[in-house]
């Protein structure tokens, strides 16, 4: 999808970018119970000048924990509508399916950003996939945007082909207005 008059988006990861992780013997993993969710709060800061910047900002996540029969589909809908009212977000999409499923929309597959892509009319190669895992990182290059790192020091292989990394959301800010400014059809 490229092309003048498309939309630009930030496609932001759930946990580790918008809300703290959960550390489960020594994993990381997502909140099970709404005790857990603890929203970051530089990242609200964040969203509302990518928002008043004129961005689309979509949240894609992997919940395996669904499929894993962890928690339920109306839990998980539960802490992302509470992640996208604090937020601001336009969109929440998630990812029910484990990687044995082998879906189109598990990251590091692209179908959860090309449904966003398709939902708003953006410009995938104008727009920027923000996350902490590699599975981020390879579904925003495999999409076509631009991406953003957000290293948060797991003991886990750094993604390839980050185009910018930084410690938080807030901190990739400057980053991603300059470079969506510079892509802008």
């Amino acid at each position: 999808m490229t092309g003048v008059g498309l939309g630009q988006a930030v496609f932001l990861d759930r946990d580790g970018v918008l809300n703290h992780p959960v550390i489960r013997e020594g994993n990381v993993q997502s909140p099970r119970t709404l005790d857990e969710l603890s929203i970051i709060q530089s990242s609200i800061e964040a969203c509302n000048i990518l928002s008043e910047a004129g961005l689309k900002l979509i949240g894609v996540t992997n919940q395996p924990d669904i499929s894993r029969g962890k928690v339920s589909r109306e839990f998980i809908e539960t802490i992302n509508d509470e992640i996208t009212l604090q937020m601001g977000l336009d969109m929440l999409l998630y990812c029910p399916h484990d990687d044995s499923d082998d879906c189109h929309c598990r990251k590091p597959k692209s179908g959860m950003l090309l449904d966003g892509a398709k939902a708003f009319d953006i410009d995938l190669s104008a727009s920027i996939m923000v996350g902490d895992r590699a599975k981020d990182i390879d579904a925003g290059l495999s999409a076509g945007c631009q991406t953003v790192f957000i290293d948060l020091g797991y003991d886990t292989p750094h993604p390839k082909g980050a185009d910018y990394t930084a410690p938080d959301l807030r901190h990739a800010v400057p980053w991603i207005l300059n470079t969506v400014n510079e892509r802008k059809g």
